[in-house]
């Protein structure tokens, strides 16, 4: 890893699951799918790492739920956390953006799913908004 290589760390909230992304991260795009409103109450703030670059330091709580047939979701079993969305078809996983340690220098980039999104929600600022998947519009979807 270079010197300039971006590094960023983050785990769940008991510690039974902390992890490295050691390479560069996507900035934030909010999902409103309903799978997101069951699993964090509304809407989930997704970041995205190589698969490659995201190292476990401590996976003692770290288990997986295959959602769909295309993802599997990671999340602590210890104090249920959510952590991870990780598709079977892309190089990336995504990162619930909330469990990277502060300060993450991250900005939100765009809404997806905003079709499905909870009729509480108001989505506020000029990010691009997609009925469903950005379908690789957004900086840093390739990933």
């Amino acid at each position: 890893m270079s010197e300039t290589q971006e590094r960023h760390a983050g785990g769940c909230l008991c510690g039974a699951v902390r992890y490295e992304v050691r390479g560069r991260l996507r900035d934030v795009v909010i999902c409103h799918c309903s799978l997101c409103q069951k699993l964090h109450g509304a809407c989930g703030p997704h970041s995205k790492a190589a698969k490659g670059d995201i190292v476990l330091i401590e996976d003692r709580g770290l288990k997986w739920y295959e959602s769909s047939a295309r993802a599997r979701r990671g999340f602590c079993g210890d104090c249920g956390s959510n952590l991870f969305w990780e598709p079977v078809d892309q190089p990336g996983t995504g990162i619930l953006a909330g469990t990277l340690d502060q300060p993450t220098g991250l900005r939100t980039i765009g809404h997806i799913f905003v079709a499905e999104k909870c009729d509480f929600t108001e989505i506020a600022g000029d990010a691009p908004q997609f009925a469903g998947s950005s379908d690789g519009a957004l900086e840093g979807d390739e990933l």
